[in-house]
């Protein structure tokens, strides 16, 4: 039997991402984030949200555009430093040694040392409540050479991704793969 609970933002997994921003005197910024994305196909996009609270926040509706820097697990440290420290009075990247490197498709920095970058245009804004949901059109990829399969893609183990458990509050790596995608599940086709 189910037990019911309380609406709440318990669904997983949810992803470690850094936002990367320029501030209006061009400092670079990062800020880490669970609540983020893919939203369309064609084009592609992905989406973060964001409380206006944050310093990131103004940063993206000042220049209408984010990186977004997905670290391996060997950054776990840094990934939570800078989603518990602001921009705002804090140089993140001073603080941790990682480097800024300014995109050359949008106006904002990636973390070089993380393996996965996501270059966004914002467009369209979302007014949810609480966050700001920010839908960026991708306008490029770049990844470490060494995270790619024999087809340019991008491999989940080797960038060494990890999740976000809102429920424990804690970071968790990918597991073994349990199956291959749109294959598995036909053989319940007719």
């Amino acid at each position: 039997m189910k037990k019911e609970i309380k609406p709440n933002t318990l669904a997983m997994p949810t992803p470690v991402w850094c936002v990367g921003t320029y501030d209006k005197d061009d400092k670079p910024n990062v800020m880490t984030i669970a609540w983020g994305g893919i939203c369309c196909s064609t084009p592609p996009m992905l989406t973060v949200s964001l409380r206006k609270a944050t310093y990131t926040y103004g940063a993206i509706m000042e220049r209408g555009v984010y990186t977004v820097s997905i670290p391996s697990a060997k950054y776990v440290v840094e990934a939570d430093y800078f989603g518990i420290a602001s921009g705002k009075d804090t140089d993140k990247f001073s603080a941790t040694g990682l480097t800024p490197v300014r995109s050359t498709v949008v106006d904002a920095p990636y973390v070089d040392e993380f393996p996965l970058i996501f270059e966004c245009k914002v467009v369209e804004t979302v007014e949810l409540g609480l966050h700001t949901q920010f839908v960026g059109e991708i306008l490029g990829i770049k990844a470490d050479e060494n995270v790619l399969n024999e087809k340019g893609r991008p491999m989940m183990d080797a960038v060494d991704c990890f999740t976000f458990s809102p429920t424990t509050r804690e970071y968790l790596g990918l597991g073994d793969v349990v199956g291959k995608s749109f294959s598995i599940g036909k053989k319940f086709l007719k």
